[in-house]
């Protein structure tokens, strides 16, 4: 299964109050595993970017007016994302945007006809109701580190969302780019480190330590009981 994860910036937050897109970052997997294909671009919108978008994404409008228009890179978008499954975090926005700039250029295809879409905030939604479930939340939420994200990117908030993705629809079965060491699916490969020329020096607990321990140990029992003592009574009945 080939999926496209994708983000777009745009100049503002409403395609039919005339904004447009100015930035389109693509990732490419094939059965889940990244192939290392990318598609990013950055566009003219042929109008002014209103200032809040700026303070969001930093692109600003001397940047973009020697940048190409929508209508001269769309052909090469297409190419890139038609017949996949797009990947996008909150997809009616993107789609919205990127199916005005089609009508604008005279282009008479929509997304929907030519690609499936795959909305991750509908799925985030569904599996953490009542939560916050924007990109940043969900990098929390999952350990995933997005530190570098100071400012909203195309590019980088597609290689984000990817990870949040796998995570969100179970995980990552294999970290290798698709088609490396085709035949494994990764779990399987795992490879043990030679260990005997190291030496570890091994800090045991002090008498006092242990003490200490077992002290704590016994206040979390007298608030209710704890697991660590559940465990340490299923060891000793094995033994």
């Amino acid at each position: 299964m080939r999926q496209i994860v994708l983000d777009t910036e745009t100049t503002g937050i409403d395609p039919k109050e005339g904004h447009r897109i100015i930035e389109i970052g693509c990732i490419e997997m094939v059965n889940r595993r990244l192939t290392g294909r990318t598609y990013h671009q950055y566009i003219n919108p042929d109008r002014i970017v209103e200032n809040e978008a700026i303070q969001v994404h930093g692109i600003t409008n001397e940047y973009l007016q020697d940048k190409p228009l929508f209508a001269e890179i769309q052909h090469e978008f297409l190419d890139f994302i038609r017949g996949a499954d797009l990947v996008i975090h909150n997809a009616p926005f993107d789609v919205g945007f990127m199916d005005h700039e089609f009508k604008l250029s005279g282009h008479p295809e929509r997304i929907n006809k030519i690609c499936q879409v795959t909305d991750t905030l509908a799925i985030s939604r569904k599996k953490h109701p009542g939560q916050k479930n924007n990109l940043d939340a969900l990098c929390r939420r999952y350990g995933i580190d997005n530190s570098h994200r100071e400012l909203h990117g195309a590019l980088l908030d597609s290689e984000i969302l990817a990870d949040v993705y796998l995570m969100l629809t179970g995980g990552q079965k294999n970290l290798l780019l698709a088609g490396e060491d085709e035949g494994h699916d990764g779990v399987d490969q795992v490879h043990r480190l030679d260990t005997s020329g190291l030496n570890l020096n091994v800090r045991r607990a002090k008498a006092e330590e242990l003490e200490e321990h077992a002290a704590y140990i016994a206040r979390l029992d007298g608030k209710g009981g704890s697991i660590w003592s559940q465990i340490d009574a299923e060891v000793k009945e094995q033994q």
